[in-house]
């Protein structure tokens, strides 16, 4: 069985980390999305993960293959970014049978067994959403089948949003109903959606259900990603009770994630504080902040606020959002 996981782009709305990393190996709750991601998939038979990589895709080759060798690994690369569908199309001489498709910059928590024990032709992981104008959505009938898809509808009256979790079981139908799509020019705003796809393989008879996802997470944009960091420490992430994180006059407010040898002295961290290898904390105060690798803060006050790696922070009181080897003191 295979795992696709398009990970090639730009992530524009988690600059300025994304100018330095892709944004799924954007650090959330003590590791990147990526590795949440991969985590759910331990014990459900996927024999190799396919990645289709574009901007700094460079950088996840290496922390795949340190972080998650039981998986097989290939990587495709999608230079001219035209959609979800085109990004799996560039892998087509290496997709056939079962395949699982997952965005992966949200996190979500679905039976992910579940769906590859189907008998349908493929199953939508869905999630009922208030406004569903941002995503593709699913129309069903009353025994649960999919009717057809619609990417980015119009109106908000059917709510059940596609949310970036699909298996279909055999991966060359799928990679057919794409190359139909491609000659049919089958777009929306330039780009080729999966629900267009998806719609062609029903309209050629194939049968689709939905498995509901219990917990859905986005990790797009930096309110949304500190959001999904609360979640996760809240859900098996902390590690207040087991952390070798250097102590010195300190107090942790859990749920927190500290990385084993991380320095803190003199400060209160938590709730919902990561502080990842390497970094140092001295007179400070953090809560729901993200501090990423081999960053400083001292005389500090921060919430809500994501620190890139090697940073260093000094007086400051507030929110922040600062990329790598950012330098921010406060006069």
């Amino acid at each position: 069985m295979k795992l696709i996981l398009p990970v090639a782009g730009y992530g524009k709305r988690m600059r300025p980390h994304t100018w330095s990393h892709p944004k799924v190996l954007i650090d959330v709750a003590g590791k990147p999305m990526l590795g949440h991601v991969l985590d759910q998939f331990d014990g459900v038979g996927i024999d190799e993960v396919i990645y289709i990589t574009g901007w700094l895709g460079e950088q996840i080759k290496p922390y795949v293959e340190t972080n998650y060798p039981q998986f097989g690994a290939r990587f495709v690369v999608q230079e001219e970014l035209v959609g979800q569908s085109h990004a799996i199309w560039l892998a087509r001489d290496f997709i056939s049978g079962p395949c699982f498709i997952v965005f992966a910059d949200t996190i979500s928590r679905i039976d992910l067994k579940a769906m590859a024990r189907t008998d349908a032709d493929g199953v939508l992981g869905v999630w009922q959403v208030d406004d569903p104008r941002r995503f593709g959505v699913a129309f069903t009938r009353p025994d649960g089948t999919v009717e057809r898809c619609v990417e980015k509808p119009d109106t908000a009256e059917h709510k059940l949003a596609i949310m970036g979790v699909y298996y279909v079981r055999e991966g060359r139908d799928l990679i057919s109903a794409i190359e139909e799509q491609m000659a049919r020019r089958q777009t929306l705003k330039g780009e080729f959606f999966l629900a267009d796809a998806f719609n062609l393989m029903l309209e050629q008879g194939a049968r689709f259900t939905t498995e509901t996802m219990s917990v859905w997470q986005d990790c797009g944009v930096p309110a949304y990603h500190l959001a999904t960091n609360r979640w996760l420490l809240d859900n098996g992430q902390d590690n207040s009770q087991t952390s070798a994180a250097r102590l010195v006059n300190s107090v942790i407010v859990p749920p927190v994630n500290l990385a084993d040898g991380c320095v803190i002295e003199n400060s209160t961290i938590g709730p919902y504080a990561v502080v990842e290898h390497g970094c140092r904390v001295i007179d400070s105060r953090l809560s729901d902040t993200i501090l990423m690798a081999s960053s400083a803060v001292q005389g500090s006050q921060l919430s809500d606020s994501l620190v890139g790696e090697r940073a260093e922070v000094k007086g400051y009181m507030g929110s922040l959002n600062v990329g790598d080897d950012s330098q921010i003191a406060a006069e």
